[in-house]
């Protein structure tokens, strides 16, 4: 079987290097195929672009799941996948500037506030969440008067290396520098544990990319994220 290249950087191939490594046991699938439970995160992968590999995934998904690829070449599926999206991600990586939390209170999220961190996330888009998609790592907060405003965490584990995700403060409560304390927070987090922060965004995401440099991260290469249906779903 053709696989990646072992002399690929962990993450060229960040979703399948995690389900191969420190997120194992999270792993649905096999040797052709591999991805997260759909309740955690849609997130998919293969070893190689095969047909045999492309059966292996779809096998794993049912009509209305979808699969999330993130891959330095573009994909081709094969005609029993529709592409549901084909764009490209920044991938971005450094250790974050240090930003006082000023007196506001960070709190660690857990499962009694998923309601509020599903609510915050709907409204906000950073990304995939879902009912367990804490259960991936820390995830902090801040309220205001009870209410969740502003909340960060961590998602893909691929080998030493931990992904930052739902980077997020609600429209009413931006412009406080929310933002920045959380980024600060939970990379304070990632590196004690002796892991490299990264992240993800958007390629026409100008604004994120940009905020994301000045609190010292730089773009490490660029990904094809692809979004793939069964066809007959």
């Amino acid at each position: 079987m053709s696989v990646h290249n072992n002399s690929t950087h962990p993450l060229d191939h960040p979703v399948w290097t995690a389900l191969t490594t420190t997120q194992q046991s999270l792993a649905e699938g096999d040797a052709r195929a591999r991805r997260y439970p759909t309740a955690i995160t849609p997130f998919a992968d293969m070893p190689d672009m095969s047909a045999e590999s492309f059966a292996a995934l779809g096998a794993l998904m049912s009509p209305e799941d979808i699969a999330v690829l993130f891959t330095p070449d573009p994909v081709t599926p094969p005609a029993d996948f529709k592409i549901v999206l084909a764009d490209t991600g920044e991938q971005m990586i450094g250790t974050i500037l240090e930003t006082p939390a000023n007196g506001v209170d960070i709190v660690t999220l857990g499962i009694d506030d998923v309601p509020a961190m599903i609510e915050l996330t709907e409204l906000t888009k950073p990304g995939p969440f879902s009912t367990r998609t804490h259960e991936l790592g820390t995830f902090l907060g801040i309220r205001v008067d009870g209410q969740l405003v502003a909340m960060i965490g961590e998602r893909m584990k691929p080998a030493h290396y931990t992904e930052i995700t739902a980077v997020c403060v609600h429209p009413s409560h931006r412009g406080r520098g929310y933002g920045q304390m959380l980024l600060s927070a939970i990379s304070r987090h990632i590196v004690s544990r002796g892991e490299i922060p990264f992240l993800h965004v958007f390629t026409h995401n100008h604004s994120a990319i940009a905020l994301y440099r000045r609190q010292g991260m730089e773009v490490r290469r660029r990904l094809h994220v692809t979004v793939l249906k069964k066809a007959d779903g």
